[in-house]
């Protein structure tokens, strides 16, 4: 699953360690997320679409 993350992470100023503590994951989950290594679970989708003020679709392309 391809995702826009960094993009719209970088955009708001987030650091991945920002993002992750925003939504109560480690760094390193959401590197793997970022680097198509690992596709999030519906609730952490959500979540980080919430944290980067966007909609799910947005972010995450199939």
């Amino acid at each position: 699953m391809k995702n826009k993350i960094l993009e719209l992470r970088k955009g708001k100023g987030f650091t991945q360690d920002v993002l992750a503590k925003k939504c109560n994951v480690s760094r390193q989950t959401i590197n793997a997320i970022e680097n198509d290594r690992y596709d999030p679970t519906l609730q952490l989708a959500f979540k980080i679409a919430r944290v980067l003020n966007t909609t799910v679709d947005n972010v995450f392309k199939p």
